[in-house]
């Protein structure tokens, strides 16, 4: 059996997401990919993906092979290329996760710019608003609103972002502008639903945080839904800062409170502890870390 080439095939079956899709991103039989990672498997002994009529999973064990496969890979790949006097483009795919409204403003610029210098390298970017596993989801690379619970993997701290709690001037001018927290119980609110965490109501004078909240005139499960509630006048907010910088900038968000608001979130860029660490995810970190610092303190 080549291993390298049972790597490969193993590699292209996870990422396609099924056995057959593997076997159409290669070009080859299906019966030939299954034999391959069957071969892989009983060479090891052990099971590495668990077929399923979604497609398949990865077993802890494969994983773990999954993670030094494209190690291995990537590093002979350079070798290679570094033996023949090929010391240009990196080759290869990264997985990056951040959340929606952060990706699209911070991180997608950025990725587009490192996707130029190293047009061999294909990017797949997740925005989703929640968090997401990185070795059950296959993902390099996560940027991470909020203080860390996950202690097994590697931070890098890139900046923070304010809880902002916000109305929008008609509202105000009808129903009056809060001056404390406890003011806000007689005020109308929108709420968050199936968030796993929902933005918290938390405030802070000389003791500890305390938490109030408006009454939910609307519930969403959206930011953006809750930002258009807002500025329709429905009631107040409490979004990340970065989420209504531009309604803020013009006028058509007023913010409350800022006196009370609690510390700062902290963002992070995480990803797992690969030793060594492949050449490409090097680059990539040494790309964004520094450009992601830069623009947020703007």
């Amino acid at each position: 059996m080549d291993r390298f080439d049972a790597m490969s095939v193993l590699l292209a079956v996870v990422d396609a997401g099924s056995l057959s899709a593997g076997a159409r991103r290669l070009n080859a039989p299906l019966a030939t990919v299954s034999r391959k990672v069957a071969d892989l498997e009983k060479h090891l002994g052990v099971r590495l993906v668990l077929r399923t009529h979604r497609g398949l999973s990865l077993t802890e064990e494969g994983r773990a092979f999954v993670a030094a496969s494209r190690r291995i890979l990537e590093d002979l790949d350079a070798a290679e290329r570094q033996a023949s006097g090929d010391h240009g483009a990196l080759r290869g795919g990264l997985h990056v996760t951040a959340p929606i409204a952060f990706g699209e403003r911070y991180l997608l610029p950025i990725a587009l710019e490192f996707l130029k210098e190293q047009p061999d390298i294909d990017l797949r970017v997740t925005l989703v608003d929640r968090q997401i596993n990185l070795a059950d989801e296959q993902v390099d690379v996560a940027l991470r609103i909020g203080h860390l619970t996950d202690s097994a993997l590697i931070a890098t701290r890139v900046g923070s972002v304010r809880r902002v709690i916000c109305a929008s001037p008609e509202y105000l001018a009808r129903r009056g502008v809060p001056r404390r927290p406890e003011d806000l119980l007689r005020h109308d609110g929108v709420s968050f639903q199936g968030f796993a965490t929902a933005p918290e109501w938390r405030y802070r004078r000389d003791g500890p945080a305390f938490t109030i909240e408006p009454r939910s005139k609307l519930a969403v499960n959206t930011t953006e839904a809750a930002i258009q509630a807002a500025l329709a006048g429905i009631g107040i907010i409490r979004v990340l800062s970065y989420q209504i910088s531009d309604q803020l900038r013009s006028g058509a968000l007023q913010e409350l409170l800022n006196e009370f608001a609690p510390e700062p979130l902290p963002v992070n860029v995480m990803h797992g502890p690969a030793d060594p660490q492949s050449l490409k995810m090097r680059c990539f970190l040494d790309w964004i870390v520094p450009r992601l610092r830069a623009r947020m303190a703007q």
